[in-house]
């Protein structure tokens, strides 16, 4: 290296990946992680995610870099590490080859984009989380099939997933089912709108050996479709998890998808179809999401807080339950945002 500018802005990286790896290797070895996140644009100037993936069957350790949209990036500023330079210094402070690194950039997306292909090259690996197996694919998406930020909320789910019936919505690649399943869930139907990603979701199951028709349940639908006809056929399901994306315009659904604009109504469906004294985790990664309690009930009663509602004569309690859901390599802890809603007794 020399003494640009460029290098001392990579020579910041290289110390601070060589020193949060030091710290993050006893924290993953102390839980038993395979999969967390390394950097998470800690230096402001350099607005990249490192994530770090062990393959469960050799033990390589690959990365996968993550350049952010700057708001002003002029190809011709010295100042500016460019992305195959933060890429030579990740592979020497990990020392680990070039080809176990993989390059994306992530720009503000709209509607699906974020879930189409950016490459072909097919680098899939099988990744431990828990009991639990799960192939990622590290090169082709923008995201590689599991969401690090939500493991302490999958772990929850195994936890208390038992002899209940869960209801995955917006299902990705069914890493909350496959947990649900290995840890004796009842029966799991996961729902998505995405054939692709539902075929994942089956490769998934069939890894972990839970691919049991009677206990696992894959559906293509649009989810709010979905919801409206368990309604009426009087389905219940103990545990509901719904992460649904922020924007979707996809032409397979009947209507464009907007979480500001229709996360009540959204609450409201998953909470007629919710058991006795079941329990739904909403998620959102939205930042600009005003979320009121007060907004979901149907019956308006200033005597009971601001953590509760009544909906079809059903009292509700919410817990944002946010800090605890992001785990500890996660610096970003506005990531997401997580509300526990529990069915209380009616009146």
């Amino acid at each position: 290296m020399n003494s640009s500018e460029y290098s001392q802005q990579a020579a910041l990286f290289y110390n601070r990946l060589v020193k949060r790896y030091k710290h993050l290797k006893k924290y993953a070895r102390r839980l038993n992680l395979f999969a967390y996140r390394l950097y998470d644009r800690d230096i402001p100037e350099i607005p990249v995610a490192v994530d770090l993936y062990i393959e469960d069957t050799s033990g390589a350790l690959f990365a996968v870099l993550t350049e952010y949209e700057r708001q002003v990036y002029r190809h011709e500023d010295k100042s500016v590490a460019s992305l195959s330079e933060l890429t030579e210094a990740l592979c020497a402070a990990l020392q680990i080859p070039l080809e176990q690194v993989y390059e994306k950039c992530r720009k503000r997306q709209r509607g699906e984009a974020q879930y189409e292909k950016i490459a072909d090259s097919g680098k899939r690996i099988i990744v431990r989380e828990g009991k639990c197996r799960f192939f990622v694919n590290i090169s082709d998406y923008l995201d590689t099939g599991l969401f690090l930020d939500h493991r302490p909320a999958r772990l929850a789910v195994a936890d208390n997933a038992a002899g209940k019936s869960v209801l995955n919505l917006f299902c990705y690649t069914a890493s909350f089912s496959i947990h649900a399943l290995v840890n004796g869930a009842r029966r799991v139907c996961s729902v998505d709108l995405s054939k692709n990603y539902l075929q994942w979701a089956a490769e998934n199951a069939q890894l972990n050996g839970v691919a049991d028709s009677e206990r696992c349940r894959f559906v293509q639908s649009d989810v709010r479709l979905f919801l409206e006809q368990a309604a009426k056929r009087k389905e219940r399901w103990d545990i509901i998890i719904c992460d649904p994306p922020t924007f979707s315009n996809s032409k397979r659904a009947p209507q464009f998808f907007d979480v500001n604009r229709h996360w009540q109504d959204l609450i409201r469906s998953c909470c007629q179809v919710l058991a006795a004294e079941g329990v739904l985790y909403f998620s959102t990664n939205s930042r600009t999401l005003r979320f009121d309690t007060a907004e979901l009930s149907d019956r308006q009663d200033r005597s009971m807080g601001e953590d509760k509602f009544i909906y079809n004569n059903t009292l509700f309690t919410v817990q944002d339950i946010s800090a605890q859901s992001i785990p500890e390599d996660f610096r970003n802890k506005k990531i997401h945002r997580l509300w526990k809603i529990s069915h209380s007794t009616p009146f």
